[in-house]
């Protein structure tokens, strides 16, 4: 999963439609972790990678072929989604493998360092970000979530060691390496629109994919076919609909209703969601201090976004009150705040 694009908090319209999707997101967002543990069971990881990113692929190509109408812009853009797409499958690599070794519940605690890797690159690459990551309550809000995260991963009743560790740390792997991508996709693809950006990384994603899953894959994925019921081959594809096609373009959606601040608070609660699933599903039983741990961690995050919200819209407020001749010598633009999600 879970991208980002540079935008402005829009006016919050449409907020029955930006309610809607934003929940749709979430719930979508929820069930991935639950489906890939699912699969694990059956089918391995290149094979499942490759099967769900190859669908979501397919059913985004007719946006990428009409993107790709001008060939100016079809060159540009597709180089330009080069190295975004080279951190989203990288990161889709480590988040799937993470599944095969470790709870739902656990890894999607530990994705909340996605936030905190966020954080760091923006203060090195973008230096209209630092104003907002400098003030004190993002500081403290990126304390909490490394507290928090640690907690999760240390306070559990299994010692965290072997396979276990292994997984959290390919959890917490995959959260930087998907921060590195929404800091790639707000570097390289500023202008385009997400819609249209995210088709040309699902195509290369898609095509990456599936190239380890011959490579690498049982039966070079034709495992998948073989290990599976009917009704579980659909479930797979669904969960690359449900989670990387639809999810994607409900959030963007959501963002456009609802603003970014409010989108990516919503979605923040996915962690609870899918440990509580997890316990029903799998059995998974996450300790009270690791409950608390969790809750820190993403109460932190909030805090972040909060805060990222707070000082960016009195920013836009100064401006405003400027005379237009002196805004470049008195108050630089800021980089517009970086949204990020995983599927």
């Amino acid at each position: 999963m879970p991208q980002t694009h540079g935008h402005h908090d829009p006016p919050p319209t449409g907020l029955a439609t930006g309610v809607v999707t934003v929940l749709l997101t979430l719930l979508g967002w929820s069930c991935v972790p639950l489906f890939l543990r699912y699969f694990a069971q059956s089918i391995d990881a290149w094979t499942s990678n490759g099967w769900r990113y190859g669908a979501a692929a397919l059913i985004w190509l007719p946006v990428a072929v009409f993107a790709s109408r001008n060939a100016k812009a079809r060159r540009s853009t597709w180089k330009a989604a080069l190295i975004p797409a080279a951190f989203n499958a990288t990161a889709q690599v480590c988040f799937t493998w993470a599944h095969y070794l470790i709870e739902p519940g656990l890894l999607t605690f530990g994705l909340r360092l996605q936030i905190l890797c966020v954080a760091i690159g923006a203060y090195l690459l973008f230096p209209g970000e630092r104003l907002v990551i400098r003030s004190r309550a993002y500081l403290t809000g990126f304390v909490l979530v490394l507290g928090g995260v640690l907690g999760t991963a240390l306070l559990g009743e299994n010692p965290f060691e072997g396979a276990h560790a292994m997984g959290f740390l390919l959890a917490a792997g995959s959260g930087a390496l998907f921060a590195g991508y929404a800091l790639a996709v707000k570097r390289c693809l500023t202008g385009v629109h997400p819609v249209i950006a995210f088709s040309l990384i699902s195509q290369y994603t898609g095509a990456a994919l599936i190239a380890l899953m011959l490579a690498l894959g049982a039966h070079a994925g034709a495992g998948a076919i073989t290990a599976l019921t009917v009704g579980q081959f659909g479930l797979l594809i669904l969960s690359a609909i449900i989670g990387i096609a639809l999810g994607h373009v409900f959030y963007y959606t959501a963002i456009a209703r609802l603003g970014v601040a409010v989108s990516s608070g919503v979605i923040q609660l996915q962690p609870f969601i899918v440990a509580a699933a997890s316990y029903f599903f799998f059995g998974e039983v996450l300790t009270t201090p690791q409950w608390i741990s969790g809750s820190v961690a993403v109460s932190g995050a909030i805090l972040m976004l909060v805060a990222q919200r707070r000082i960016n819209r009195n920013a836009r407020a100064a401006r405003a009150a400027l005379v237009p001749d002196e805004l470049p010598a008195i108050l630089p633009e800021p980089e517009p705040a970086l949204v990020t999600v995983r599927d």
